[in-house]
């Protein structure tokens, strides 16, 4: 079982996702949130970041996808980056993902929208 985790949150980027054609066309910041479940042992053994995740090249895909081809929901968005960090890393054996659209188009007062899926190899 898989206690250790790695953690990057605040990744930012512009995208053009949402059902409306405004959100299409004028686009909006993304934010993301990662939790990494993994063996961290033996890059703690040997101090060797080959022995672990490199959270600098996980955060520039997850940029990448959140400011790629526009899906219809952040659902979607979340599922691609999960699928990528469970497809890139072998390391990793599951991840939460969580899609922030702070900029919804919500008619009342909000403080964010977001949503969270969690994938295993399992």
């Amino acid at each position: 079982m898989t206690t250790d985790e790695i953690a990057i949150t605040g990744i930012r980027a512009t995208g053009f996702h949402g059902v409306y054609e405004h959100e299409r066309r004028d686009g909006q910041e993304f934010v993301a949130d990662l939790v990494l479940s993994l063996s961290l042992a033996r890059a703690a053994a040997t101090d060797d970041v080959t022995d672990t995740v490199h959270y600098g090249e996980v955060a520039e895909r997850v940029a990448a996808i959140l400011a790629g081809d526009p899906v219809d929901l952040i659902e979607t968005v979340a599922e691609r980056i999960a699928t990528a960090v469970l497809t890139g890393w072998s390391l990793v054996d599951a991840v939460a993902v969580t899609v922030h659209k702070p900029a919804a188009p919500i008619p009342v007062p909000f403080g964010d929208v977001a949503v969270t899926v969690r994938r295993s190899r399992a």
